[in-house]
């Protein structure tokens, strides 16, 4: 049936993910026994510890399946702002804590607060592409900000000053970040937030990958100030991606309007959800959840001099998140037609540049070190043994 309807406007600017056609066909490799590894997910090998589970099923169990409060549980909230004391030293009160379906939920909420039509919000170039996606589902214009290795792929004060100009409301960071896997430093951070506030603009900081931090105590983007937005989730650090829960940290005089957003765009996020999370933050969670962390450092550690022994040299090495941005110019000029090469030739799956960007997206392939350290050392051997001998190939 045809349809005679047209679509709205902004469905235009929201592109596809490209590499789902990676993936299909890294599915069908392995439906026809090929034996293929995943270094393109951007999700962790680990579940949900053992008294998160068994929490789920006592909420399960004793029927806590109704709608919460648009906001969240208060228990959870509660939790939230007391890890916030304990892990960041910050005091944060749970009636500035709005509980969300993932932070893709929160980062939406944010923008249709904070976004109005025609309105510009600076990113960086690379960056998460839903991020993009996210101010152009509420029709503002995502403002695209090149960036490259000598400023770790991330904002500073200098790159907003250059670029702000008379239609750009704020700025959207994310610290550490996703696919480069690194960090704004905590002063520059706080002068990208002075320059913000001297314009009168807002500033949303995405903190998913906060708690995966490595080489410094991680520090929040919340300490510079109560007028940020910070969206989080128990996704990345908490291992439950497919539960679809995360939260902001919202002004205190704009509570009321994330409420009201929120009870209207999705009611509330999962209650069993909700009831199982508190449990993350009991003592032999919080224990497991750092052994984690300290394995995914130990990955990152191996991983990013293996891939610059490999031939993929990784231009700056990432301090968070689980990721590593490989230069892979040396061998195509087509980061997308390499990914495939290796995909169809050693069964590596990665993902190319072309998804996070328009700056230099045919140079770099994002990698994820969220698998085994096994996997990642036989993927690294199918690289070193393929790479020279495509080069001799080529000659």
């Amino acid at each position: 049936m045809n349809i005679r309807y047209p679509l709205a406007q902004r469905i235009a600017q929201i592109e596809p993910f490209h590499v789902m056609e990676l993936a299909k066909r890294a599915a069908a490799l392995e439906a026809a026994g090929r034996p293929v590894i995943h270094l393109n997910i951007g999700e962790p090998d680990f579940t949900a510890p053992e008294p998160v589970v068994a929490a789920l099923e006592r909420a399960a169990r004793a029927g806590h399946t109704q709608y919460t409060a648009a906001t969240g549980l208060a228990p959870l909230r509660e939790a939230i702002a007391r890890d916030y004391g304990v892990r960041y030293g910050l005091d944060i009160a749970p009636s500035r804590i709005v509980v969300t379906a993932g932070a893709s939920a929160a980062l939406s909420l944010a923008c249709c607060a904070l976004v109005d039509p025609g309105a510009a919000v600076l990113m960086t170039d690379p960056g998460y592409p839903c991020n993009r996606h996210f101010v152009s589902a509420f029709d503002g214009v995502p403002q695209p900000v090149a960036t490259g290795p000598e400023t770790r792929f991330q904002l500073t004060r200098a790159l907003l000053e250059a670029h702000w100009h008379s239609g750009t409301r704020g700025v959207l960071v994310a610290s550490p970040a996703n696919p480069t896997g690194t960090s704004i430093p905590f002063d520059e951070l706080g002068r990208i937030v002075d320059a913000v506030r001297a314009r009168a603009g807002f500033t949303i900081v995405d903190e998913i990958y906060l708690g995966l931090s490595y080489d410094d105590a991680p520090r929040s983007a919340l300490a510079h100030g109560d007028d940020l937005v910070v969206t989080n989730s128990f996704s990345k650090y908490f291992h439950m991606t497919g539960w679809r829960l995360g939260w902001l940290v919202v002004p205190e005089a704009l509570a009321p309007v994330f409420e009201k957003l929120a009870q209207n765009l999705y009611i509330c996020a999962s209650t069993l959800a909700q009831h199982a999370a508190i449990a993350c933050f009991d003592p032999a969670s919080l224990a497991e959840y750092e052994s984690r962390r300290d394995e995914f450092r130990r990955r990152r550690d191996y991983i990013v001099p293996a891939l610059r022994g490999a031939g993929l040299p990784v231009p700056v090495s990432p301090d968070g998140a689980f990721y590593a941005w490989a230069d892979c110019s040396a061998h195509s000029d087509d980061s997308w037609q390499f990914a495939l090469e290796l995909l169809e030739r050693i069964h590596v799956s990665v993902v190319p540049g072309k998804d996070f960007g328009q700056h230099d997206p045919a140079r770099y392939l994002r990698l994820s070190y969220a698998n085994s350290m096994e996997r990642l050392q036989q993927a690294v051997s199918r690289i070193e043994r393929y790479l020279p001998a495509r080069g001799r190939s080529r000659r």
